[in-house]
């Protein structure tokens, strides 16, 4: 706190904000003792994920701050492929502006393979202090290859309290069965609204398959949540 009531000023509620020529003072300190050898500056590291969905004025702050000499290492993630820039008609790759994006260094994941899933979910059912059967395990993972791992992973408490509703300590696989038509995945869903949209109430969809599924039924690839926990076609840039 800049201001000269300080400490009072927490119970008053009025915290301030620090003035710019104080940082300044403390910038020209830090790169004086940097010049005499007396002290190292070691940079943090900021993390954004969804980066996306920042706008023109935050990636504009991104690219000043990343010039300065104290400026942390800058790690963001997103999902995304070609995109509008958030508040602008501009298109780019992962929503982010060329001149951030050339400064970066992009870093691709892969999907998670079904022995990667499965050690996964092994970690969470222990998380979550849930014995699974052997056989039920395997069935989780492989309906989180085929949906998403969210998908699997909310499952495994839900196929809990269906063992426990049927007095067993263990999920076997007719809870993880059971599970599966009673909660629907995106892909499921996606289906079922696209099946039944007339008898909705209010219906805003066209005939084109905007969705990955046309409206005559057909079946076709739904692009999955590639969140950052679950490393679908999700890229992940640094800053050098």
């Amino acid at each position: 706190n800049s201001r000269q009531q300080g400490f009072l000023a927490l119970f008053a509620g009025d915290t301030g904000e620090i003035k710019g020529e104080v940082r300044e003072q403390i910038d020209g300190k830090v790169a004086e003792w940097k010049e005499e050898g007396r002290a190292k500056i070691i940079p943090g590291v900021l993390f954004i994920d969804e980066v996306h969905m920042l706008d023109m004025e935050c990636f504009s702050f991104l690219n000043r701050a990343l010039e300065s000499d104290m400026a942390p290492v800058l790690v963001i993630a997103t999902n995304r492929g070609i995109a509008k820039i958030r508040g602008t008609e501009y298109k780019s790759p992962h929503g982010i502006p060329l001149d951030l994006l050339d400064r970066l260094l992009i870093v691709s994941t892969d999907p998670y393979a079904h022995d990667e899933i499965k050690k996964i979910l092994t970690v969470r059912c222990e998380e979550e202090d849930v014995e699974m059967a052997e056989d039920a395990m395997e069935l989780l993972a492989r309906i989180g290859t085929e949906t998403s791992l969210r998908y699997a992973i909310h499952m495994i408490i839900t196929a809990s309290l269906a063992a426990e509703k049927r007095k067993s300590a263990e999920v076997e696989i007719e809870d993880i069965k059971r599970v599966y038509k009673l909660f629907v995945d995106v892909k499921r869903s996606t289906q079922y609204l696209m099946e039944y949209n007339k008898e909705f109430m209010f219906n805003e969809l066209d005939d084109t398959d905007e969705y990955g599924v046309d409206n005559n039924g057909d079946k076709e690839e739904v692009a999955e949540d590639g969140a950052s926990s679950e490393g679908k076609g999700e890229s992940m840039e640094t800053s050098p």
